[in-house]
């Protein structure tokens, strides 16, 4: 179900309070395998310094993003946004929200195949004062996945940090 090879990520430029201020890439082709159906894909590595985006959910719920094109989580119609995080905050909400579940896939998003506005918001009360969550406005499309992988919990049923 998951591809064992690392793809890469494009990376955001200095977050911008309305959205993404710039995206800098240098394009480079790998072979990716199955995810998404495609046997090529183009690979932007980071270039700029900036931030990578990713966006959690569980095996169901990969598979109809593969099966429909796109994602619209239970809370988009309420909200009008698709939570995203980082790699170094995607812990905060996953502790929160799925502490102990074993069925999570982290997906890596190219942010230039969103074809939305990214913003940079406060999170909840609980999350630090400073941080600050990409919230995608506009459905999450299946084009913009580069990477899907397991995301599993420690032992103690907590998700820790991830190194990046």
């Amino acid at each position: 179900m998951f591809p064992s090879a690392y793809v890469g990520v494009v990376t955001l430029s200095k977050p911008a309070d309305q959205g993404i201020s710039s995206v800098r890439v240098r394009s480079q082709r790998t072979r990716l395998g199955a995810v998404n159906g495609l046997s090529d894909v183009e690979v932007f590595p980071d270039a700029s310094g900036g931030t990578p985006l990713v966006h959690l959910c569980s095996e169901s719920e990969w598979s109809a993003l593969r099966r429909d094109g796109e994602r619209r989580p239970p809370g988009f119609a309420a909200d009008g946004f698709v939570h995203l995080s980082t790699p170094n905050q995607v812990h905060l909400p996953a502790d929160r929200l799925f502490r102990g579940r074993n069925d999570l896939v982290l997906l890596t998003l190219d942010a230039a195949r969103l074809g939305a506005p990214v913003r940079f918001e406060p999170g909840v009360a609980d999350d630090p004062a400073d941080a600050r969550f990409p919230h995608l406005y506009g459905p999450l499309p299946l084009g913009a996945v580069i990477r899907a992988e397991p995301y599993p919990p420690g032992p103690d049923g907590r998700f820790p940090p991830r190194e990046t």
